[in-house]
């Protein structure tokens, strides 16, 4: 409910206050005295985009406040999401400064339009005679069926389903999309892991084969240079094997004089038996090397293979392209395994929708069975409002599962008589939709908690019995919400528990627009004016007192 509304430096106002009462305020005012300034105005502290021509004075900022009692709107949630504190009497402020940039607040916490149009939706509910193109939107008549036949169990039971179902289907979407995509790789990754598999590198395989390749290139001298160290240990005459030998021998005879002679005979001794074991391992390997030619090739062939799979994959060691080999391993079974995981989300998928469309069906019946009710209903009201020819129904048929269920309805309608009903879009004038909307409105306020609602010169193209019964209507609303009527018809601003009156202050040095509350003299001399005019007649005061109950 809205407790005040502050403007400073808008449009025409320069400062104005208002704190409407907490059931129906009725506002009248002269053409063009700031009524829709106003209304811009809560639009603004609403989420609505802000001008900076809309300053009246351009030197200074503008400041739009308006403080709300949400004690029983169950808004603790949203406040909580979006980081703000929550209070029971809160405040949202809008700020406008002379650049045009503009900042939000709610409960003095700096805030986004976004989250401003959030929260505003759940405050003040405005409608006016040009603004019923909601009222032709099927999800908006859904919404409407749906607050009559309470639907609210059945509907978030669907929701619940439904968004499961998405949940998965959106899984299997994306499940679909990667197997395509790596089975249009499959056939590329295959020829690369076959290639690895060939292969099949082993850990620092290229330095165990680049010291073969080197081995095998050297082989001539190798066996040249085994061949050279074999006879110069070995000759018979010129060897060192030979001249050990005879030291050998001297040693012997003198090795019983002396422990030091003895120890070296012992040494000598033994590096003669060791040159034997050298001679012998040196005529072992040089028979034992052979230049094999076709294991030569197969070492060459070995080694290019590597080079080449090394830089095709932009590599320099096996134990990278073992890595790799494992990963493409890895993917090609995945996508092996795709197809189990496809037939498993199906499955899935048809079960969950399965599910939701028969929680739908609950909930299609469920609005069903209130068609007829609120049809009699809406004409009931209507022909109370001047069209007794008016006939309304509700077009049904079933759709596909969506965020609202498996209804897709239209509200039809024909203001006269004769006429078969038709959709909204082509089947009724302004005027004529905006009493509709008004009847729709009024059954609402019994069967939800509306925020405050606001109606802006709605009740424009009527007049007499049937603007009493507006006001009628409009006063019994306000008994469980906040109503705030503008308009131009004393019989509905007679019915206002308060009444405001927009004007001009001409004794400002620039026209600026203002607002007071009306005690029962000046109401009395307003709707007088509505009646008769600037100078109205007596009769015009007697039918002003008159609808007043004075």
């Amino acid at each position: 409910m809205l407790k005040q509304l502050f403007i400073k430096n808008y449009a025409l106002i320069r400062e104005l206050s208002f704190s409407p009462n907490n059931q129906l305020n009725t506002i009248t005012g002269e053409t063009g005295a700031g009524k829709s300034i106003m209304l811009c105005a809560l639009g603004l502290i609403l989420g609505q985009r802000a001008d900076s021509n809309a300053l009246l004075d351009a030197d200074e900022k503008c400041v739009i406040e308006g403080v709300f009692d949400i004690h029983n709107y169950n808004l603790k949630d949203l406040f909580t999401e979006n980081d703000l504190d929550f209070l029971e009497e809160t405040t949202i402020r809008r700020e406008i400064n002379t650049s045009g940039k503009s900042r939000a607040f709610i409960n003095d916490t700096p805030t986004t339009l976004d989250v401003l149009k959030e929260l505003g939706e759940q405050l003040i509910d405005i409608h006016s005679q040009h603004d019923t193109q909601f009222l032709k939107k099927g999800d908006i008549q859904l919404g409407l069926v749906d607050a009559y036949a309470k639907t609210n169990v059945e509907l978030e039971e669907y929701k619940s389903a439904f968004k499961k179902h998405k949940k998965i289907f959106k899984e299997l979407q994306k499940l679909k999309e990667a197997a395509n995509s790596s089975k249009t790789d499959f056939e590329y990754n295959t020829h690369l892991y076959n290639e690895l598999s060939e292969l099949n590198p082993k850990e620092q395989e290229e330095d165990l084969l680049e010291k073969e390749m080197v081995f095998i290139d050297n082989i001539e001298l190798i066996k040249t240079n085994l061949i050279t160290a074999q006879q110069l240990l070995d000759n018979p005459d010129t060897g060192a094997n030979n001249q050990i030998y005879e030291s050998t021998a001297a040693l012997k005879e003198i090795s019983s004089l002396s422990e030091k002679y003895s120890s070296l005979f012992e040494r000598i001794t033994s590096l003669q038996y060791e040159l034997k074991d050298i001679v012998t391992e040196l005529e072992s390997e040089n028979e034992n090397i052979e230049y094999d030619q076709e294991h030569a090739e197969t070492v060459k062939i070995r080694y290019d293979q590597l080079q080449r799979l090394l830089k095709k994959h932009a590599k320099t060691t096996a134990s990278e392209l073992i890595e790799i080999k494992t990963e493409l391993e890895t993917q090609l079974e995945s996508v092996a395994s795709f197809d189990d995981k496809l037939i498993s989300l199906e499955k899935e998928t048809t079960e969950a929708l399965a599910i939701a469309t028969q929680k739908g069906e609950v909930l299609s019946n469920k609005r069903k069975s209130f068609f007829t009710k609120l049809c009699t209903e809406i004409q009931q009201l209507v022909s109370e409002l001047g069209m007794p020819d008016a006939k309304f129904e509700i077009d049904h048929k079933k759709g596909s599962p969506n965020e609202n269920g498996l209804d897709e309805i239209a509200f039809l309608f024909s203001a006269n008589k004769g006429r078969t009903p038709s959709p909204l879009k082509n089947a009724a004038s302004g005027g004529e939709i905006s009493r509709l909307m008004f009847a729709l409105k009024h059954i609402m306020a019994d069967k939800v908690a509306l925020p405050t609602v606001v109606f802006d010169e709605i009740d424009t193209g009527i007049s007499g019995e049937i603007a009493l019964q507006m006001g009628d209507m409009m006063k019994k609303m306000s008994k469980n919400h906040q109503i705030i009527t503008i308009t131009h018809l004393p019989q509905i601003a007679s019915k206002g528990h308060a009444h405001f009156f927009v004007y001009k202050d001409k004794n400002a040095t620039q026209t600026e627009s203002n607002i007071k509350e009306l005690n029962q003299e000046d109401r009395i001399l307003e709707i007088a004016q509505m009646i008769g005019g600037k100078t109205p007649s007596e009769n015009a005061f007697l039918s002003a007192r008159e609808l007043l109950g004075s």
